[in-house]
């Protein structure tokens, strides 16, 4: 009989080495979403984003195009904007010595007393951080690896009809801070057979209809807004009221589905709108989840009931979701947890364990190394 496929190690959710690790091997190749591009729809518009030591911002400039820069001064290195977003008007000033760029990036002009006759301005402006434009979303990453078409090329004609590139943001980011490791959270959001048991909200919207897969670089799950089970109340109201949208087809019209981008993003995506959800490592014990919703412009009033309920309902799930996090937290802590075998149903989760093993080689010791650097063990 073939042995099941055993979880990560515990020690491998507690070792701030093993995050290290997990940076070079996995982050740092992966594509990270800064925003929409419709999130920045004026000149002078932008929006920050920390990953990991990383941060850049993506501004539009005065004649619509959108770059992506470091966000560190030329100067001295300071950082120049603190805000998530905001407008800068005709020009970025840095708080340190008033260097100050156009919204092209280029170095402008340098306060009088600062000046030196050697100074080669042209070669002082912003350092571009590598990006690109796709699905209308503004994506980066530090290292090498496959590009985002081929990565989403399997489930490409099933994401069209959403119409991602007229999509706009409904509300502001939100941060959310949960006191455990990345692969946890990520964990949680691709496990299949917790929801029957602790979400009553989604148990009643989708009934028995959940499946998994995985599509390369994508784990994929599903199911249709049914009839089944005793509704709580914004369930019910959000069945009866979210209406037809004649940019999907009939089988997408009650249809749910989530589409991780492997290791750390994904989008959960209902008829009326389509929420971003990204797992940003602050440390081996925090995260940081940065959620926020996009839909198509639609002024029914069902639409905007059926929003809000959505909005209610996933309110609901991401407290149910907090505390099993901190169960499974608390869990790895108590030092009785190496691993546990997987079934042949969690294909998601046996998907990013081997990932993590092969990418990760020393993940596959049961015990966590007496010496190091881990980095040196690997190495």
């Amino acid at each position: 009989m073939k042995k099941p496929v055993q979880s990560l190690p515990a020690w491998t959710y507690l070792s701030a080495e093993f995050l290290t690790l997990e940076k070079q091997h996995l982050f740092d190749p992966s594509w990270q979403l800064i925003c929409h591009q419709n999130d920045i729809p004026e000149a002078g518009d932008y929006v920050t984003f920390d990953f990991l030591g990383r941060a850049v911002f993506a501004l539009r400039d005065g004649e619509g195009a959108i770059g992506v820069f470091y966000n560190v001064c030329q100067h001295r290195g300071s950082r120049l904007l603190d805000d998530a977003k905001g407008n800068l008007g005709r020009s970025i000033i840095c708080p340190y010595h008033a260097w100050t760029y156009g919204l092209d990036g280029a170095l402008k002009s340098v306060p009088a007393n600062q000046r030196d006759q050697n100074l080669d301005m042209a070669c002082l402006g912003l350092r571009p951080a590598g990006h690109v434009n796709f699905m209308g979303f503004l994506w980066t990453r530090s290292g090498e690896g496959p590009s985002l078409q081929e990565q989403f090329a399997p489930v490409r004609h099933e994401l069209e009809p959403y119409r991602f590139r007229e999509l706009q943001p409904t509300g502001r980011v939100t941060l959310r801070t949960r006191k455990a490791n990345w692969k946890t959270i990520a964990d949680n959001y691709v496990d299949i057979h917790h929801v029957a048991i602790n979400h009553p909200g989604l148990r009643a919207l989708f009934g028995s209809s959940y499946g998994a897969e995985v599509k390369g670089d994508i784990h994929r799950m599903w199911g249709d807004v049914g009839d089944e089970g005793r509704d709580p109340y914004s369930v019910r109201a959000y069945k009866r009221l979210l209406p037809e949208v004649d940019w999907l087809p009939e089988a997408r019209q009650r249809h749910w589905c989530y589409y991780r981008l492997w290791p750390n993003l994904a989008f959960d995506i209902y008829p009326d709108q389509v929420d971003f959800m990204q797992f940003i490592p602050i440390s081996a014990n925090e995260t940081l989840i940065r959620e926020i919703s996009y839909a198509i412009p639609d002024q029914r009033r069902e639409m905007k009931a059926a929003r809000y309920l959505n909005w209610r309902i996933n309110r609901q799930v991401n407290k149910e979701d907090a505390l099993l996090i901190e169960r499974v937290e608390q869990g790895m802590r108590s030092g009785g947890f190496e691993s546990g075998p997987f079934s042949r149903s969690e294909v998601c989760l046996i998907d990013s364990a081997n990932r993590i093993r092969h990418a990760i080689p020393i993940a596959n010791q049961s015990d966590e190394p007496t010496v190091g650097p881990l980095a040196g063990v690997v190495s």
